[in-house]
């Protein structure tokens, strides 16, 4: 739990030193939605189970004005063995265009164990825009006390 601490704020703040408004940068020929809803489906490799089932992973985010970050809502299914759905706060960065980086405290409730739990998303995605709607690869490693899991897969957006 510590070195998931100090791993976000690390990445926290080497990131904050890129932060720049986006009237400042040159390379933004349109504007960008202040909100997007997103699902990321993916496969997802449990380390301690050794396990692979289907993660689906839905978000929604709006972006603070005059800045890279958003702020929003996760939620996580995982849909089979070992089955859990995750709540979670989302706070994303936009690297620069088309990378986004996101990390997601939350709460996780598992199926096989009774009570809830304190979990982890680390998140980055690629986005390829087609007008408003945007598709690309997206990588997740997610922690929780009862186990680790790493995905890799493809990340739709609506942008509004």
């Amino acid at each position: 739990m510590k070195v998931s601490f100090v791993i976000l704020s690390l990445l926290f703040s080497s990131l904050s030193s890129f932060a720049q408004t986006d009237k400042d940068s040159p390379k933004h020929s349109h504007q960008h939605g202040k909100n997007e809803i997103a699902l990321a489906i993916a496969p997802a490799y449990f380390v301690n189970e050794e396990a692979v089932t289907l993660s689906m992973h839905l978000h929604y985010v709006r972006t603070i004005a005059h800045t890279k970050f958003g702020l929003g809502a996760s939620f996580e299914r995982i849909a089979f063995d070992p089955k859990h759905s995750t709540f979670g706060l989302v706070l994303a960065y936009k690297l620069f265009n088309g990378l986004n980086l996101s990390v997601s405290p939350g709460i996780t409730f598992e199926d096989a164990n009774p009570g809830t739990f304190f979990s982890l998303h680390l998140e980055a995605a690629y986005e390829f825009e087609i007008g408003n709607f945007h598709i690309g690869p997206a990588a997740e490693y997610a922690y929780d006390p009862n186990d680790n899991h790493l995905s890799i897969g493809v990340h739709f957006g609506y942008s509004f």
